[in-house]
């Protein structure tokens, strides 16, 4: 009986059973030579893989037991605090019943031996350091051995970097296995997220020419745009946040363009922290990163995940319950191919101050590129009374984010307006990087002001006396 107990399913055997039979696309000797190299510290490693072992053994009597055994050994790898400091404890009491206390780690920057022991059997290996100071950490970038560390949307080399390619293998087995994804010569690749909802996406060997890992976080701060203002920011000015506060009471459909780690999250977030509580939110992410429930708990938010893989749970499904949940707003994190139609015809029938981003190089190919997605699905529609409807409905106002001097900042805000068969972007505000300062070339359409007069008649005379609207 005790025999059959010990051959019971663990979590940690698994892993590491899958990690010794797979072997890299194409029989990679590259992988197998790192894999076999002589590591610089056999007695910290023999100690590792005691640990190892021990953690392998079903533990409890009862079936019950070893799944909540198994239930926390996977909230300990995905970054839940309790069950790391529990298996923290559980390793340093080990290493004190076996007398190796004694032995120094590889890698000496770790507060205790059992620390080192944890992150090379269940944690992230040397990326646990980095975790240690998250202040101002947007993304770890991982390519084969070699670890860079995203701070402020730049990309600097880290000090830390694996041994071994192995290691990264490691991580990446238990991550797919922890959140019940699969990465393996059939599929090269897998996304996942971790307890605090950080976005981890992972290629392997035959995708691409080494391993990566890179784990981007969403920030806890909260944001508003008073904080944007702030000289640790300066995303914005107090003159555009006003501006930015008009749009929003005037309800006006708005899209956000700019390139990745350029603020367009913090933007939108910002914007929404702005609204009332009591104000019906939808948002639609394919990746949990607004994270606006738990940074606005008072606010009636309801938050879709889709996969487009799934059928039962795509972006066209989430719109059409979203738009029997009595949205006010919906928030749609990127209009993708499959559900650009969905996402016009909501901001055509009522759904009147929703936002949303897309991958364009300039706000007038906005229109056009959503254009291009809704023609996809084969309907009969012409394609210019077609823009000219996105153009005056959905993208009534553009927001372009990016970099200027290490900074993050908002670099344009446009009117859309469509005149002879054409898109037409009107330069509300404009960053100029010669100056550092932004600039106001041209006011607000007569159509614009009327919109503004409708539903926010104080914020319009505001905007008439700093000279961005003629008349209200």
């Amino acid at each position: 009986m005790g025999e059959l107990t010990e051959r019971k399913f663990s979590v940690l055997a698994y892993s590491i059973a899958r990690r010794g039979d797979r072997q890299p696309a194409g029989g990679s000797s590259e992988s197998e030579s790192f894999a076999l190299q002589e590591d610089e510290n056999p007695a910290f490693q023999r100690c590792v893989e005691d640990i190892r072992t021990y953690l392998v053994a079903s533990r409890g009597k009862t079936e019950e037991e070893r799944l909540q055994y198994s239930e926390s050994l996977n909230r300990a790898v995905l970054g839940f605090e309790e069950e790391r400091i529990r298996f923290v404890a559980i390793i340093n009491d080990q290493l004190a019943k076996r007398r190796m206390n004694h032995i120094v780690p590889s890698n000496r920057r770790y507060a205790t031996l059992a620390e080192a022991v944890f992150a090379e059997v269940i944690g992230l290996n040397v990326l646990e350091l980095l975790l240690r100071d998250r202040d101002g950490l947007e993304e770890i970038q991982v390519v084969g051995k070699d670890i860079f560390e995203v701070r402020g949307g730049k990309a600097t080399p880290s000090p830390h970097k694996f041994q071994h390619l192995k290691e990264v293998e490691r991580i990446q087995q238990n991550l797919v296995l922890f959140n019940n994804e699969v990465i393996n010569p059939r599929k090269r690749w897998a996304e996942v997220s971790l307890r605090d909802g950080s976005r981890v996406t992972l290629t392997g060997f035959g995708f691409t020419a080494e391993p990566t890992m890179t784990i981007r976080f969403y920030t806890m701060r909260y944001y508003n745009l008073q904080t944007l203002c702030q000289p640790e920011y300066e995303t914005i000015d107090e003159k555009i946040k006003t501006v930015l506060l008009c749009l929003l009471r005037s309800c006006f459909n708005m899209v956000v363009i700019g390139p990745t780690n350029s603020g367009k999250t913090n933007l939108i977030k910002a914007l929404i922290a702005e609204l009332p509580d009591h104000e019906r939110i939808v948002t639609i992410e394919s990746r949990y990163e607004l994270m606006l429930k738990r940074d606005f708990p008072n606010k009636n938010i309801i938050e879709y995940e889709v996969s487009e893989d799934d059928e039962h749970h795509c972006g066209n499904q989430a719109f059409k319950l979203a738009l029997r949940q009595s949205p006010k707003r919906i928030c749609h994190a990127e209009i993708r191919d499959d559900d650009a139609n969905v996402y016009v015809r909501a901001c055509t029938r009522g759904h009147e101050g929703s936002i949303t981003s897309v991958h364009v190089n300039e706000l007038e190919d906005a229109p056009d590129a959503i254009t291009d997605m809704c023609m996809l699905d084969g309907r009969g529609m012409n394609p210019g009374r077609l823009t000219k409807r996105i153009t005056e409905y959905v993208t009534q106002i553009g927001f372009e984010m990016g970099m200027a001097g290490g900074r993050r900042k908002l670099l344009r805000i446009g009117e859309y307006g469509y005149e002879n068969g054409e898109v037409k972007v009107r330069d509300i505000v404009r960053y100029d990087f010669a100056s550092g300062a932004w600039q106001f070339p041209e006011r607000f359409s007569g159509r614009a002001v009327l919109r503004m007069m409708k539903y926010d008649p104080d914020g319009c005379r505001i905007l008439r006396e700093m000279g961005m609207v003629d008349s209200c």
